[in-house]
């Protein structure tokens, strides 16, 4: 395991270059790919834990990992551990938007995707605009958004 969080740490290290920058799309579905390799070797109940550290391995810029299952229960959350058990098939964004339940339907009819939505950057605190890469991997949708500038 701790040969994959490396690898994690050092493939997204690499791109740092000022702590105030913003992380891109690119490195979004970077950090998905990695997410969903981790998640496969590793297994769930590691893998969940690790994405909700806000200071762990699949922490960077101001990315982090979320995954829900199909029924819209948050199992792992890397910024909102609030978030994690709860069911938020019904959650709005600032514009109303069901953005849970639109990246359940995303990830069902493709498997993978993006989708936008509001929501609040640890980074600035403020909601913001956000785009998120989403793959399904054994029921489990697991994404990762950037915010846009």
């Amino acid at each position: 395991m701790k040969l994959v969080i490396v690898s994690c740490l050092a493939f997204f290290a690499a791109g740092v270059a000022t702590a105030d920058e913003r992380a891109t799309t690119k490195d979004a579905e970077r950090m998905v790919h990695s997410a969903v390799a981790f998640y496969k070797k590793e297994g769930a109940d590691k893998a969940f834990k690790v994405f909700s550290d806000p200071k762990g391995a699949f922490a960077f810029r101001d990315l982090y990992i979320f995954a829900y299952k199909t029924d819209g229960t948050c199992v792992a959350h890397g910024q909102s551990a609030d978030r994690i058990g709860k069911n938020l098939i019904d959650a709005k964004d600032a514009d109303g938007k069901r953005f849970v339940k639109e990246r359940i339907e995303l990830a069902k009819a493709k498997g993978k995707g993006w989708q936008e939505y509001k929501f609040k950057n640890p980074a600035t605190g403020k909601v913001e605009d956000k785009v998120a890469y989403v793959e399904m991997v054994d029921g489990v949708i697991i994404g990762c958004g950037a915010y846009k500038p």
